[in-house]
């Protein structure tokens, strides 16, 4: 496997103050890349910097909410000012809003669907202006995550986001390839204020923050790790060693990592003339209803913490 070296590269991560977006932009920043950070919150993004910086990297500030074209703008504009190109983005950006369907409000839900697919859309339309403008390709890495994969209680506007997010992937792969142009959605599962607030999860997030290690029920039988662990994606997909590799989801947490299924038919059933409401009933349950599909994401199999 070649060495991952992203010297000369630029990126843009969005929601990279803090949680996953820091290790991400910190990971890019490792393997050589210039990185914009970005955050609502000016101390939270300038800390950010500077604990890239610190630490050897190259890093700048641009403190916007991400949703609208203008925040796209100035995010692109800032890459572009400061470094003189972008070679990669990873729209990492989100907010949670959660309520069941007949509780959720017109603001719950336009706020996340804003934040995480407008933003999504906003930023990559910006990036692959950009990016086919210098005609040098470049890697678009859109955050996804299991609700959106699976659906998940209470979710509604997070998971639709999700299902989006990745359903863009798919189809910007095909629309920016003839560019040079990789477009990837992640499924990220890490430890962060999402997911402490998991029951099954909580004791062992409280115990690795006391300087215990995750085990291996977790770390291999859930995925689940630090932001860290999830981080190694990006740089790899943003390399020259992931050419060929578009149009995916992929998943990593802990010591995992994995590829997502896109959605295809599994069973086919076929009528001559088509199908009636009847003939689909007596039909259905033992065709393709035998083995209807699962919804939800899996419920961690944990023991105990000590």
């Amino acid at each position: 496997m070649p060495s991952i070296d992203l010297t000369g590269k630029v990126a843009v991560v969005t929601g990279s103050g803090r949680g996953l977006g820091l290790a991400y932009a910190h990971a890019l920043a490792a393997h050589g890349a210039s990185v914009v950070v970005n955050d609502i919150d000016e101390a939270v993004a300038e800390q950010a910097v500077k604990s890239i910086t610190e630490a050897g990297g190259t890093a700048v500030a641009e403190v916007v909410p991400v949703g609208t074209t203008e925040a796209a703008e100035r995010l692109v504009n800032r890459a572009v000012e400061e470094f003189g190109r972008l070679d990669i983005l990873v729209t990492n950006a989100g907010i949670l809003r959660d309520r069941v369907l007949w509780k959720m409000t017109d603001d719950d839900f336009d706020a996340v669907i804003t934040t995480h697919l407008k933003g999504t859309f906003t930023c990559a339309r910006a990036a692959a202006v950009r990016m086919r403008e210098q005609g040098e390709g470049g890697s678009l890495i859109l955050v996804g995550s299991p609700a959106g994969q699976r659906g998940n209680f209470g979710q509604t506007n997070y998971a639709a986001a999700k299902a989006g997010i990745a359903a863009m992937a798919r189809t910007w792969s095909m629309e920016l390839g003839r560019a040079g142009i990789t477009v990837n959605a992640i499924v990220p599962v890490a430890a962060t204020a999402m997911t402490e607030t998991i029951p099954a999860f909580a004791p062992y997030v409280e115990a690795m923050k006391n300087g215990e290690p995750l085990p291996d029920v977790l770390r291999k039988g859930e995925g689940f790790g630090t932001p860290e662990d999830c981080a190694a994606l990006v740089p790899f997909l943003a390399s020259e060693a992931a050419r060929g590799i578009t149009g995916q989801a992929i998943g990593i947490g802990g010591d995992k990592v994995a590829l997502w299924s896109h959605p295809q038919e599994i069973s086919t059933a076929y009528a001559d003339g088509g199908w009636t409401p009847d003939t689909l009933a007596d039909a259905f349950p033992t065709s393709v209803g035998a083995e209807l599909q699962s919804v939800g994401i899996p419920a961690p199999k944990l023991p105990e913490a000590s």
